[in-house]
């Protein structure tokens, strides 16, 4: 088996992956809910500005061929929208915790294939449309608008899959020109840039403790994407994607059992409405790829 299409690999690099950024989300919880969010995001992007840099300066060509692109204005855009999405999600953890935010950002993959079609053009057939209905349908369980418990803070979650939505066809469009580790780059340092000036104002005196931990979740974090590199090195995406709902598993178990949040049925529903949908959309590209 070829190292470009080794399928069990791929899918154990994946599970590792998701189970990474799963910690990383618990540890963003925690650190957000002590510190600004917008300080411990700029952290982590310092950490991953240095992580994309060390990466394209082992490639042929160094960081100058990294850096050349012909859409600069693209990539920046994506990398503060990137930077941007970074922070809601982690402020809704701080808000309804990691079950709940992470059972509604599911939905982003639905999100993707829906602005598919007015974004890059692409077709969207009547079996798809269908499971990106069927999919929000697992949304509005989980927010259950309407009937009196419907919490304003929940739009926060779903504001951020829209956002990672928006960034992942921006992705595929770049792709067009630019190659992956050039957004790659480009995401880092931009998204680096931009969190230092929003963020440096929000500077605080951290703890030896809590400095630890960032520095877990600096590590941790490029760890992850590192992973998340390997994966797409040597399987297709379409045999591992399914496998990064798991992230939604492991995000469970650390909000239950480590900052005691509760898995509230209706949420158990509609993430699993969700999820089927996802995977059902997933199957349709690897079909009529």
């Amino acid at each position: 088996m070829s190292a470009q299409n080794n399928t069990r690999l791929g899918i154990g690099l994946m599970v590792a992956t998701t189970f990474i950024f799963a910690v990383q989300d618990g540890i963003s919880r925690y650190l957000a809910g002590e510190y600004s969010v917008l300080m411990v995001v700029m952290i982590r992007y310092w950490f991953f500005a240095a992580f994309v840099t060390a990466v394209a300066s082992r490639k042929d060509g160094g960081i100058r061929a990294a850096a050349r692109t012909e859409q600069p204005f693209l990539q920046i855009f994506r990398g503060l929208l990137l930077a941007a999405e970074t922070c809601v999600m982690v402020y809704a953890f701080t808000l309804i915790g990691l079950v709940e935010s992470h059972a509604i950002f599911t939905s982003y993959p639905l999100l993707i294939a829906a602005l598919s079609g007015p974004i890059l053009g692409e077709a969207v057939g009547w079996r798809r449309w269908t499971a990106i209905f069927i999919g929000f349908v697992g949304v509005l369980i989980i927010l259950k608008p309407g009937l009196g418990v419907f919490a304003p803070a929940a739009v926060v979650p779903l504001a951020s899959a829209l956002m990672f939505a928006l960034y992942g066809l921006l992705t595929r469009y770049a792709a067009r020109k630019d190659t992956a580790e050039t957004s790659f780059f480009w995401t880092g340092v931009s998204g680096a840039i931009v969190m230092t000036v929003v963020g440096v104002s929000q500077w605080e005196p951290m703890t030896a403790h809590d400095w630890f931990w960032m520095a877990a979740l600096c590590v941790i974090g490029a760890t992850a994407h590192y992973l998340l590199i390997k994966v797409y090195e040597v399987a297709e995406a379409s045999a591992v994607q399914p496998f990064a709902y798991l992230q939604l598993v492991f995000v469970s178990f650390i909000g239950v059992f480590v900052f005691s949040e509760t898995v509230a049925l209706n949420v158990a529903i509609g993430a699993a409405v969700v999820v089927c949908a996802g995977l059902f959309t997933l199957w349709r590209e690897r079909q009529s790829s």
